[in-house]
């Protein structure tokens, strides 16, 4: 159940569906946005992100303890708040339900804390428009820009290790598991099971090795990152905890491949 894995690069970016199964016309682009205490960092994300290539923008609120909501509010954006923190995943969860219920049929996934360079839409999402993947993921690794963004050594060092384990048991050859700016297809979305995944970080996790499962092309291109006091991120103990559950997961993997038990997570 091999996947097929490329580092992309685009000369073009067309609004033209190319994709199997889609009719000729206007794609239509929708960039969500999982946000918890964003409000310092939303407008700068916001204001970056192509506007011309975006048909709508949803911003899915955890429960923040700021004025996300209040800065939302003032963009012409969607803005969707949960009444209780319900985590990284279920904010996911959320944000593609509401962008398939609009009739999305790409699905951007920017967290709104400045962290991961928005003007790389275009290119983030040309491969799905010209047919040639169904998810693209925006690489930190690609170019070598990580640590050069401020990426802390120990957070490097642990992500080396996970993308070498994801990589070795789900045979891609991808730069990185582990980023926050994703592109998705609507077929991608409606295939894969992910409201099964969990509602913490690990569902990144678990998305991928869905896409491995399920046999869906997996793009990725390079994004340059930045790492300050406003961008949000793991701490330690919550990027352990992270860890542990990606092993889990391509436990699980191996589980279900080998077909020695049924795992949800890859239950069609």
């Amino acid at each position: 159940m091999a996947v097929g894995s490329n580092h992309y690069r685009s000369g073009t970016t067309t609004l033209s569906k190319t994709q199997e199964g889609q009719s000729s016309g206007q794609a239509k682009v929708i960039v969500t946005m999982p946000a918890y205490n964003a409000a310092k960092t939303l407008i700068k994300t916001f204001d970056d992100i192509p506007k011309g290539l975006v048909s709508e923008f949803i911003l899915v609120d955890d429960c923040s303890q700021d004025d996300t909501v209040a800065v939302g509010s003032t963009l012409p954006i969607k803005v969707v708040r949960h009444p209780h923190n319900v985590g990284y995943g279920g904010n996911q969860k959320t944000c593609y339900l509401e962008a398939l219920r609009d009739g999305a049929d790409i699905i951007v996934m920017l967290h709104p804390d400045y962290q991961y360079d928005p003007r790389k839409l275009p290119e983030l999402i040309a491969p799905i428009l010209e047919g040639k993947a169904d998810i693209v993921l925006g690489s930190r690794f690609l170019g070598g820009g990580a640590l050069r963004g401020g990426m802390p050594y120990y957070k490097f060092v642990a992500n080396r290790f996970l993308t070498t384990c994801q990589n070795l048991t789900l045979g891609t050859h991808l730069s990185e598991f582990h980023t926050g700016y994703r592109a998705y297809s609507r077929r991608f979305l409606e295939t894969v099971p992910f409201l099964r995944n969990s509602i913490a970080f690990v569902f990144d996790a678990e998305i991928l090795c869905q896409a491995v499962y399920f046999n869906f092309r997996v793009a990725e291109i390079g994004v340059e990152t930045r790492y300050f006091a406003e961008a949000s991120s793991i701490n330690f103990l919550n990027s352990v905890k992270y860890g542990l559950g990606v092993l889990n997961t391509l436990a699980k993997f191996l589980i279900a491949k080998f077909q020695i038990a049924k795992v949800d997570l890859f239950r069609p």
